[in-house]
């Protein structure tokens, strides 16, 4: 069972980590495949490291929502958190 959820959280912060890739080398969203790994990131970033409203937000001088690190920095952060608490799930679960 141990394995089980540190694989989840292992592919949650994959997820992510791929999305903040994927936002930073500005992938063409109208592919499938990119539109599936950025849904699935939006998904596990369960709101709290989200690009529009995560924990930390980035403007340029006019008030504008800098993207690319603002996927950097939330989605990394969330990725960081899946591991950590994957790990920690494991070491508990696992006498």
């Amino acid at each position: 069972m141990a394995q089980v959820i540190w694989l989840v959280c292992v592919l949650c912060a994959l997820a992510l980590a791929l999305g903040a890739l994927l936002i930073a080398l500005k992938a063409n969203t109208t592919n499938s495949l990119v539109q599936f790994v950025l849904d699935a990131a939006d998904t596990v970033d369960l709101g709290v490291f989200s690009m529009d409203d995560g924990i930390k937000q980035f403007e340029n001088k006019k008030g504008k929502p800098e993207e690319i690190k603002n996927a950097l920095v939330n989605y990394g952060l969330g990725a960081v958190a899946w591991l950590v608490v994957g790990r920690i799930l494991d070491r508990i679960i696992r006498p």
